[in-house]
């Protein structure tokens, strides 16, 4: 016979598990707010290995619109920045020799309903 509480417990960890991978699928999403998990996705070519933007700069939000990149090596700029334009995020990156800022646009229309699709493939992706 099937322990009730045995049952249960199994069920809480498949749902903490969809959970968390819908949460993690969800972050690289671009929703009109800054975030530096943004980010996560794009890597570089750093001394010959592929690395998070994380791992060559320091990234920050200073507001809830922008993000923030200073390489610590300064041959990273245009690494980085070309990272960024050629990644799906749809952002442009300004260098200004200094740090790499990224402005969050507003969400149009036509970009909710991008997101609205990519939500919906994230889900079917869900582990049952």
């Amino acid at each position: 016979m099937v322990d009730v509480k045995t049952c249960l417990d199994n069920a809480q960890e498949k749902m903490d598990m969809a959970i968390m991978y819908l949460e993690e699928a969800l972050a690289h999403i671009r929703a009109g707010k800054a975030s530096t998990r943004l980010l996560d996705g794009i890597r570089v070519d750093s001394y010959g290995s592929m690395v998070p933007i994380s791992n060559v700069a320091a990234v920050t939000t200073p507001d809830a619109r922008s993000i923030t990149i200073k390489p610590w090596d300064k041959s990273m700029f245009r690494v980085i920045e070309k990272a960024i334009i050629d990644s799906d995020l749809g952002i442009m990156p300004e260098n200004n020799g200094e740090i790499i800022r990224i402005g969050i646009p507003p969400l149009t229309e036509e970009r909710r309903k991008q997101l609205g699709q990519t939500v919906v493939k994230e889900k079917v992706k869900l582990p049952k």
